[in-house]
């Protein structure tokens, strides 16, 4: 399988297409161990795939998806990984972010390469969290920081709160049928050369049933799933992280890998969800 990454200025070369964890160890801080033999291989099978970028959250199966993170990475370098995790709101307090990354390291039985604060907070100032992030920093548990679901005004607030690291990244809700970011934050991202993750690439599945992607991917021998992600690798520092839940999901989205779509296609699929 040939491997695709993207190079950043502020966190270097990534994977072109990583994996979500969310539902994969349970929901919304719900636990469920039912198929922890099957998510883990699923990962294990990503990374051997080339998706080695791991986007998961304290969060999400109230921690175990991170302990399913961190079993599947033990049987790859450390270094070849790029592990992302993310704090809560309601932890966004200096003393409870920096307990919150620790636990998150537990979980994952290593550092993070990179934290995020999941959403704004509605009582905390962004300067507090920041400057628990770079503590964090400081001590080991992670290399670096970044935002979700944060506007250019906001992310424009938490740089000027950095005193020792900028932030690396931003993680938002993009695609194709949600192109929101497209004149606002993916172009400051790509300006200030900050990662930009996109979840929920696919729209969770809607894309698997789009006709013109379906008619261009039979061109390349590839589904409309690939075809989307494959869109989504022309675009700079924008890196797809589709739900790894199982091994054919996990197979699809690394296909979408190694090619590139022709510019008239690209720019098809371009005016066709505008």
């Amino acid at each position: 399988m040939a491997r695709d990454v993207k190079c950043v200025k502020s966190v270097g070369c990534v994977s072109a297409v990583g994996m979500g964890t969310w539902g994969m160890g349970g929901g919304f801080w719900t636990s469920d161990y039912s198929n922890d033999e099957g998510w883990v291989e699923a990962l294990e099978l990503g990374i051997e795939l080339g998706m080695t970028l791991i986007d998961t959250a304290e969060m999400y199966g109230g921690g175990h998806s991170e302990e399913l993170v961190g079993r599947a990475a033990k049987g790859f370098k450390r270094d070849e990984l790029f592990i992302v995790t993310k704090v809560w709101p309601n932890h966004a307090k200096y003393d409870d972010a920096l307990r919150s990354v620790e636990a998150s390291v537990r979980r994952l039985g290593t550092y993070a390469d990179l934290i995020l604060l999941h959403w704004p907070s509605d009582s905390v100032p962004i300067c507090e969290t920041v400057k628990a992030f770079e503590e964090a920093i400081n001590k080991g548990y992670a290399r670096f920081w970044g935002l979700s679901n944060f506007n250019v005004k906001g992310i424009e607030e938490a740089r000027s709160c950095a005193k020792k690291y900028d932030v690396a990244a931003v993680e938002n809700r993009y695609s194709l049928k949600y192109r929101a970011d497209e004149h606002s934050v993916i172009p400051y991202a790509e300006r200030e050369g900050l990662l930009y993750l996109a979840y929920t690439p696919i729209e969770k599945g809607v894309l698997a049933h789009d006709q013109l992607l379906s008619e261009i991917g039979r061109k390349y021998g590839k589904t409309a799933v690939q075809v989307a992600l494959n869109w989504y690798i022309g675009l700079g520092t924008v890196v797809p992280i589709p739900k790894a839940g199982n091994k054919d999901h996990v197979r699809e989205n690394a296909g979408a890998m190694g090619w590139r779509l022709s510019k008239d296609d690209w720019e098809a699929i371009s005016e066709h969800f505008k």
